[in-house]
């Protein structure tokens, strides 16, 4: 599970990476800690630290520059967080606004996660022609956004109040 958020020197977010590995950024000192989990702590034979939720690298790492997120079907459903775009409910597919069948394409703006009855009762129809309202518009997350999603709702509110602001700004 990737539940460490690794920051440049530049305070920007750059990936998410496994406890273990954060940890491994700190020993070898080429992380800092910026903030931990309150109650965790990784211990070892001649280590106790608190373990890490956000981390930042003690050198810049130059990337190349993202206008936005890659699309990918995972990254619909945690953008739209797990919940059906048409009812609300949990869901555990995709559909398309604009069906494929339409000539719909795999974009961060016409795909929505859909729970599975509702993605069969529209079918290859449009929402105005199966006459099922979007509860939510999609939209195009940034990539900095696109990775605080990734961390999960719960993580998210439990982050610095700078970087989240940071995130929506981007």
């Amino acid at each position: 599970m990737r539940d460490t958020l690794v920051l440049n020197a530049s305070f920007e977010p750059l990936s998410t990476v496994t406890l273990n590995r954060a940890v491994v950024l700190i020993l070898t000192d080429k992380a800092v800690v910026e903030q931990s989990h309150p109650e965790l702590r990784m211990r070892g034979a001649a280590v106790d630290i608190p373990a890490p939720r956000v981390i930042r690298l003690c050198r810049y790492v130059r990337v190349p520059f993202r206008r936005q997120a890659p699309w990918s079907r995972r990254g619909v459903l945690i953008r739209d967080q797990h919940r059906c775009a048409y009812c609300g409910r949990r869901a555990s597919t995709v559909d398309h606004v604009v069906p494929r069948a339409q000539g719909g394409q795999d974009t961060w703006l016409n795909t929505v996660a859909s729970c599975a009855e509702d993605n069969h009762r529209k079918a290859a129809r449009t929402p105005d022609q199966a006459g099922m309202p979007l509860l939510k518009q999609p939209f195009v997350p940034s990539p900095a956004e696109a990775m605080l999603l990734a961390m999960g709702a719960g993580d998210r509110s439990a982050l610095p109040e700078w970087l989240d602001r940071a995130a929506a700004a981007a």
